[in-house]
């Protein structure tokens, strides 16, 4: 039945409940909403991690941002995005963690491996938290399936 007029409006009938989009809030989401991660995100997308990024996780992601991207210069940039799923692939598992770590939990001296499959290592001094030669400079973006840290240049395996 449809197109019932009512002196408001008109009323359609129909023969299931209409509900909204679930809304996610993955820690690929949480990359995509931010306005400093346009490169992570589009690398992300191009490398086809995005999907498994959005999983149940858990997972701790070390974001670089925009910037940290602009530094490695546009030819290496170019060159990463020319085989997505090669290297660009590689060096974004090395910035993913299998596990939730939250700053809290973060100790001077800790090794995680990556996704990757090598290790990164946090060093915390009076300068402040840093994961490799990287610096956390916001963290603890958390989500359902893990955190994510922003952090000033891009990790390279």
């Amino acid at each position: 039945f449809a197109d019932y007029a009512a002196p408001n409006g008109v009323v359609h009938v129909i023969d299931a409940v209409i509900t909204p989009p679930v809304k996610t809030n993955t820690v690929v989401d949480i990359i995509v909403n931010s306005e400093v991660h346009q490169t992570l995100e589009a690398a992300v997308v191009a490398a086809e991690l995005a999907e498994a990024l959005s999983s149940a996780g858990p997972f701790t992601v070390f974001a670089p941002t925009d910037a940290a991207f602009a530094a490695l210069g546009s030819e290496t940039i170019n060159t990463l995005l020319a085989d997505p799923t090669g290297m660009l692939a590689e060096i974004l598992k090395y910035h993913v963690v299998g596990a939730t770590a939250f700053s809290g939990d973060l100790s001077d001296g800790d090794m995680f491996t990556t996704l990757e499959g090598s290790d990164i290592k946090v060093s915390i001094n009076e300068e402040g938290v840093f994961i490799n030669d990287a610096q956390v400079i916001f963290a603890d973006y958390a989500a359902p399936n893990g955190v994510v840290h922003v952090i000033d240049r891009v990790l390279l395996p």
